[in-house]
C-alpha cells in the first residue's frame, strides 16, 4: 500500500514571519499518521522552516533547485545546498517553471538525478495545456515528459520519485479534472513507468494529482486507485485548510 502524500506548494506567497507563524501553528495540531505531509516554500524561508519543523510530523521542501553544485548561475540555488540545509523534497518541472522560465525536459532530468544523488525526494510535475487536451495530443506529451524525466534513473532510485500530474488548464483556474479523468492519467503514467522499469517500480511510485485541489474535493480524488496524493497551491496556505486536505487523504 502506497502511503498518501500531500504537499503544499506555496509558490510566491507568505513573508518569512507569516511562514513561521504557519509552521508554529501546524506543529501544535495533530496530523494523521497515515498521510505524509510537506510544505514547499520559497528559498528565503527554508532555513527557518527546516529548523522550526524539527521533530514534527511534516517535512519541508523547495519549489525548485539547480542541478549544478556551484557555479556562475546568478539567482539560482543548488540542490546540493538544499540538501545541506536539510530539505526533504524539491519540486521539479512545475508548469510555471516550464512556461515562464523556459525549463526544458533535459534540465528537469538533470535536476531529478541530482536530487536522487543528494537524497532529496524529487517531485516531478507533468501536465498538458488545454489545447493539448482538446487536440488529443496529451497522452503522447505526458509519455514523453515521463520518459525524459526518468532518463538514466536507476530502477532502485525510480521508486523514490514522486510524480505530480498537473493539467495546466486546472492550475489556479478553479477548474479541476474530474476524479475519473485524473485517475485515468495517473494510471497512464503508472503504465508508462512500468514500461520503463517493472511492475514493482510502477506500483511503488506515488503519483499525485494537482490542479484546484481543495478540502471539498480531496476525498473524491483520493478514492481513486491510482491517485496517491495531491500537490496543492492556494488551499495549502491556511493551516486549517492544509489539515483538512490531510484528513481527506487518510486511508485508514
Amino acid at each position: 500500500m502506497r502511503k498518501p502524500i500531500i504537499l503544499g506548494n506555496w509558490k510566491m506567497h507568505k513573508t518569512l514571519g507569516e511562514a513561521i507563524e504557519f509552521i508554529d501553528e501546524l506543529k501544535t495540531r495533530e496530523l494523521p499518521k497515515s498521510v505524509e505531509a510537506g510544505i514547499c516554500a520559497p528559498f528565503i524561508h527554508l532555513s527557518d522552516l527546516v529548523a522550526g519543523s524539527k521533530d514534527s510530523d511534516f517535512g519541508i521542501g523547495a519549489e525548485n533547485g539547480h542541478y549544478e553544485d556551484s557555479g556562475a548561475f546568478t539567482g539560482e540555488v543548488s540542490i546540493a545546498s538544499l540538501a545541506d540545509l536539510g530539505v526533504d523534497y524539491v519540486i521539479i518541472g512545475h508548469s510555471e517553471r516550464r512556461q515562464f522560465f523556459a525549463e526544458t525536459d533535459e534540465a528537469i532530468n538533470k535536476k531529478i538525478l541530482k536530487s536522487l544523488e543528494k537524497n532529496v525526494v524529487p517531485v516531478v510535475c507533468v501536465g498538458e495545456s488545454l489545447e493539448e487536451r482538446e487536440d488529443g495530443s496529451y497522452e503522447s506529451l505526458i509519455k514523453r515528459q515521463i520518459e525524459k524525466a526518468f532518463m538514466n534513473v536507476t530502477e532502485t532510485d525510480a521508486s523514490k520519485v514522486v510524480v505530480a500530474y498537473e493539467p495546466i488548464w486546472a492550475i489556479g483556474t478553479g477548474k479541476s479534472a474530474t476524479s475519473k479523468d485524473a485517475n485515468d492519467m495517473c494510471k497512464f503514467i503508472r503504465e508508462t513507468i512500468k514500461e520503463l522499469y517493472s511492475d514493482s517500480v510502477a506500483e511503488a511510485v506515488r503519483i499525485q494529482y494537482g490542479g484546484s485541489v481543495k478540502p471539498e474535493n480531496i476525498t473524491e480524488y483520493m478514492a481513486e486507485a491510482d491517485i496517491d496524493g495531491a500537490l496543492v497551491g492556494g488551499a495549502s496556505l491556511e493551516v486549517d485548510g492544509f489539515i483538512a486536505l490531510l484528513e481527506g487523504a487518510k486511508n485508514d
